[in-house]
This record gives C-alpha cells, sequence and structure tokens, in this order.
C-alpha cells in the first residue's frame, strides 16, 4: 500500500502514516526495510497489518492528494525527523535513550520492550561493575593490608546506581503510563521487600489499546 508519513517521534520511538486507503498506520523504527525521511509528507509504500505498518519503503512520487500542504518545505516532527537514515531500535539503544534522552522524562509512554531492555542492560552493567569492584578490593586489601581503604572499589557501582535513580524512575513513570495508570505507582518500587515485585507486575502488564492521556500507543505495540 502506498501512503505518506504524517508524524514521527523519536523520543517515543513511534510514528504514523495516513495510508491510501484512508486509514492511518502506526509504524516503529524497526518497521523501516530501508533509508527513509522521517518527514511530514513523505511518500512511502509499506505492508499494512491490523493497524500497523511493516516493510516501509520511500515511494518513487508523492501519492496524488495526500501529500500535505508545504511538503516544498516540509516539518520536522521529533529530532529524526530528517533525511538521515534511521537504525532499528534495539535494546540497547531504549537503555542508552534512557540515560542520555530521557533522563528527565516524566511525560509520554514506554512500552514493555523499551521497560525491560534498559533493566536488562542496567542490571548486566550493574553486575560488571560490582565485580571490577571486587577485583579493586582484593588489590588494596593485598597491596596495604588496610581494610578501610579496602572497600573502595565499591565506589564504581555506587557511582553508576546513583547515576541512574531518576532516568529509572522515570522510566518506570512512562511505563506506568502506558498501561494507564499514575506514575506516582512508581514509588511502590522502592518500598523495601515490595519494591521487586511491584517492578515485575508494572513490566509485565501490556500495554493500553488506543490513546490515552499520556499519549499514543507505542510502536510495534498490536491493536
Amino acid at each position: 500500500m502506498r501512503g505518506t508519513v504524517f508524524h514521527y517521534d523519536e523520543d517515543q520511538d513511534f510514528g504514523y502514516i495516513n495510508g491510501a486507503d484512508g486509514k492511518r498506520y502506526i509504524f516503529a523504527r524497526e518497521d523501516l526495510s530501508q533509508h527513509v525521511a522521517l518527514v511530514r509528507g513523505t511518500p512511502v509504500e509499506f505492508r499494512p497489518d491490523d493497524g500497523t505498518a511493516h516493510d516501509i519503503v520511500a515511494a518513487a512520487s508523492p501519492v496524488g492528494g495526500m501529500a500535505a500542504s508545504g511538503a516544498d518545505q516540509p516539518q520536522h516532527f521529533g529530532r529524526l525527523a530528517e533525511t538521515e537514515p534511521v537504525g532499528p531500535a534495539g535494546l540497547w539503544t531504549y537503555f542508552r535513550r534512557a540515560l542520555r534522552e530521557n533522563h528527565v522524562n516524566f511525560t509520554g509512554r514506554a512500552r514493555r520492550k523499551e521497560f525491560w531492555g534498559f533493566f536488562l542492560y542496567w542490571t548486566i552493567v550493574l553486575i560488571v561493575t560490582s565485580g571490577l569492584a571486587l577485583l579493586i578490593n582484593a588489590a588494596l586489601s593485598a597491596f596495604s593490608g588496610n581494610l578501610d581503604i579496602s572497600a573502595l572499589g565499591y565506589i564504581v557501582p555506587f557511582i553508576f546506581m546513583l547515576v541512574t535513580v531518576i532516568p529509572s524512575f522515570a522510566l518506570i513513570v512512562r511505563r506506568l503510563h502506558d498501561v494507564g495508570l499514575t506514575g506516582w505507582l512508581a514509588l511502590l518500587c522502592y518500598v523495601p521487600a515490595f519494591g521487586g515485585l511491584a517492578l515485575l507486575v508494572f513490566g509485565l502488564i501490556p500495554s493500553e489499546t488506543g490513546q490515552n492521556q499520556w499519549g499514543a500507543v507505542p510502536a510495534g505495540v498490536k491493536i
């Protein structure tokens, strides 16, 4: 099917395409099968599937009557709504975005893939830094014999956890928005002996279908 790009939001990793059939289809960057300029009015061809667009490629010319007004000077939507190529969003990408671009983003929605992608790499980094801390502590203890300074290695994982407190909290808030709940429930994840269970439950609840008060359904979610 042919259509035109209507909107793309890099932070939330989703966009919309106006199809030639008059319907609007949601897509994610992994649905792009070749370089497509994510600019409003860009003509594309895609495979429709229950409200989502897959295998999106650039079309040779605009769809008659569907190109947005001002297509000669297209409006940009999101930081990646430009002509540069866009790669697929993997789990590492979600982790990096949470720390760099969404570290204080308490608005919008986060699907389960984004949630678990972040905490997967968060756990891996914590294990690596903790192992590094043990090696540093063993080395300091062997060379100095002073137990007071042999625990200095734990500064590394401590700094990592300190740096990721706000980004992880913001992600939990967006995940709660995605399931239609208030972000204040994220505080339950920091209650001793209960936080781990709350985190697991919030991460497993499916996305709320359609648009809610916090935005459109995240890309890649089947409606």
